[in-house]
């Protein structure tokens, strides 16, 4: 069967267009998607604009049309966090109904948690045991441990790229003292939800997921995405301690002449080495793993396992 599925984040909303299955892993058919950035489109209150409802209702439209274009039996449109905490949320969900006939549903972070790790799990498989996902979106960051699909535990924190951008740094390059403040911040609120994390046991593969991450790994070192999904990628610990100060004194011009970073993320990508290193730290890795599947395939998976067999 042809499914779409509609990813609307904090920077990016995403048609992610599949062929699947149940048993079968989903086979990407096409792709459409723009770069929103719905969270900077927020007043004083954290209300969604006019200007913002008004680009997403239009895109999500334009992907409705798309996927009937392009043979979709159904499609799953989902939302996190900048839709999720707008006091204005609901509204902007009602009226992308009424004008796109899309339902878009909004996930919570626990459940963003628990979707990706779901997708980590069927990429690794079973050998990989317990298993720890880490992923840093635009206005959270999703952890989640366990060694089943279902993990252990899964929990959210308000550590994504993009917020900490907006709310701690302001210059370009960074000044030094929103650096400080804003890496202390991170640790801060990371120790806070790291504590239940560890004490459910300690990871035999740690596995990092999400855009971010695969633009460090990319600047760190790591194979291009055009040598394919298959080939394994890390982010080392060392290397990213290495690349950190520079990022730190680069502008955002500079960063997204790097490889792997795009123009629209360059400015968020000091939060994100900051995040990055937190996670390394606190829960003592020295490199994570990087799974080119994360919550769109999660969603899509679970979606498929609820598919009685014909």
């Amino acid at each position: 069967m042809r499914l779409g599925v509609l990813d609307v984040g904090s920077n990016t909303v995403h048609l992610l267009v599949v062929d699947a299955h149940r048993g079968a892993a989903p086979l990407p058919a096409y792709s459409h998607k723009t770069e929103l950035r719905l969270a900077e489109h927020l007043d004083q209150d954290g209300r969604i604009a006019d200007a913002g409802a008004d680009e997403l209702v239009a895109f999500i439209s334009e992907a409705a049309e798309l996927a009937e274009d392009k043979g979709c039996e159904s499609v799953m449109a989902f939302a996190t966090s900048a839709l999720r905490e707008a006091p204005n949320g609901e509204k902007v969900l009602a009226r992308v109904r009424s004008e796109s006939s899309v339902d878009l549903q909004v996930l919570s972070g626990v459940d963003e948690a628990r979707l990706t790790f779901l997708a980590v799990r069927r990429w690794f498989g079973w050998s990989s045991g317990r298993l720890a996902v880490f992923d840093i979106g635009g206005g959270s960051l999703e952890i989640a441990a366990g060694s089943d699909e279902e993990p252990t535990v899964a929990v959210s924190a308000p550590l994504g790229a993009g917020r900490l951008t907006r709310e701690g740094l302001t210059q370009d390059p960074p000044d030094k003292d929103e650096v400080r403040a804003l890496r202390k911040r991170i640790r801060m609120e990371m120790a806070a939800v790291a504590g239940g994390v560890l004490r459910a046991g300690k990871p035999q593969r740690s596995v990092a997921t999400s855009k971010t991450f695969r633009s460090l790994a990319r600047i760190c070192g790591a194979a291009p995405s055009d040598d394919g999904p298959y080939v394994p990628r890390s982010l080392h610990r060392s290397d990213l301690a290495e690349w950190t100060p520079k990022l730190i004194k680069m502008s955002s011009a500079e960063r997204a002449s790097l490889p792997g970073v795009s123009a629209g993320r360059a400015s968020q990508l000091v939060a994100g080495a900051l995040v990055a290193d937190a996670v390394m730290d606190l829960f003592d890795l020295s490199a994570l793993e990087v799974c080119p599947w994360a919550l769109r395939e999660g969603v899509i998976l679970s979606e498929l396992d609820q598919l009685q067999p014909r």
